[in-house]
């Protein structure tokens, strides 16, 4: 098996750029220096003046055009957040690599069609990113300082950390303060509520009450944690999370220690889809371990997959992920 990052930050990233790339790029990249971020964390506070919007950020005051027509999404969760906000995006837009040869199949593929698509994780592309001539963009890897920098070089940026252990539905509220695309937001919370109630209700109706954890297999041992947005809606649902995983870094176990896991009725493990859109085992590579076979969850094939980028924090992600959870405990 192939072992994959489980954040979209294994390591540092380098700056692919093209030794033909325009002269604008090697300006923009030899002439760039880091900023540091404001101390408070962004808020919704914004003011409209003429053509452009002043709004708050963790890292300074950013003026935002207040019609956007091209926005560009640095990572594949801020695309999603545009388009569901409704906001009209460049023509063409990042993908990440490492498995994935176009946007999530989860995410609204209407939207997305006809774009065209470059990758831009974990590597960098800034020329791409010139090259599709936003008006505005979207960035949530504000932990990357650099990136932060260099961005407003090509036009009016937006960002936030949307890997910094909290909800991204918060940064998400703020930033549809700072598009002005409230009214999208409310919509897109109204309808993932309906259908938490929905599902909820259902599983008591079934009295189906699972413990659950997402668990993931990386370098010889077994990681049970509630880093990204699975146990977000395992919350919203009421269901049981191990204290063991109830955390963003949860808990390592060698494969001597697999024991622990005795108690999970309901394992989900992600990895990134193959080439026909199915999830491949990750935990084939452990297949033949006598502790690992013996685990309730995975004797009674109660091992659930999905796409690894439902983990990073986007509506179209999270509602995504609702509904795995909801086919695989409920008849």
């Amino acid at each position: 098996m192939t072992a994959r990052p489980r954040a979209p930050r294994p390591r540092p990233a380098s700056l692919t750029v093209s030794v033909l790339a325009p002269a604008a790029v090697v300006a923009l990249l030899a002439g760039c220096a880091t900023s540091e971020p404001a101390a408070s964390a962004g808020t919704a506070d914004t003011s409209a003046s003429g053509s452009t919007r002043t709004v708050d950020t963790a890292f300074g005051e950013v003026d935002l055009p207040a019609d956007p027509q091209a926005a560009l999404g640095v990572y594949t969760t801020d695309i999603d957040m545009l388009v569901t906000l409704g906001v009209p995006l460049a023509g063409k837009q990042p993908i990440r690599d490492e498995g994935y040869t176009a946007f999530p199949s989860f995410f609204d593929q209407e939207a997305l069609s006809g774009l065209e698509t470059f990758e831009n994780f974990p590597e960098y592309n800034y020329e791409e990113m010139l090259n599709a001539a936003p008006d505005v963009i979207l960035n949530g890897l504000g932990y990357d300082a650099d990136l932060v920098a260099k961005l407003p070089e090509i036009a009016p940026t937006y960002s936030y950390d949307g890997f910094d252990g909290g909800d991204w539905r918060d940064r998400f509220a703020e930033i549809a303060v700072a598009f002005d695309r409230e009214a999208e937001h409310d919509a897109w919370v109204e309808k993932y509520d309906t259908k938490v109630a929905e599902v909820r209700a259902a599983l008591d109706a079934a009295d189906v009450h699972p413990v659950v954890a997402p668990v993931g297999y990386w370098d010889g041992s077994v990681t049970a944690s509630c880093y990204g947005m699975p146990c977000l809606v395992f919350k919203d649902l009421g269901l049981e999370i191990p204290e063991y995983a109830d955390s963003w870094d949860g808990t390592v176990y060698s494969l001597e220690q697999l024991e622990a896991l005795s108690d999970v009725d309901v394992m989900f493990a992600s990895d990134a889809p193959g080439a026909d859109g199915t999830i491949p085992d990750p935990f084939a590579e452990i297949g033949g371990n006598a502790l690992w076979s013996a685990l309730p969850a995975v004797s009674s094939g109660n091992v659930v997959r999905y796409d690894m980028e439902m983990n990073y924090g986007s509506p179209s992600g999270q509602y995504a992920f609702l509904e795995v959870v909801e086919k695989a405990l409920l008849p």
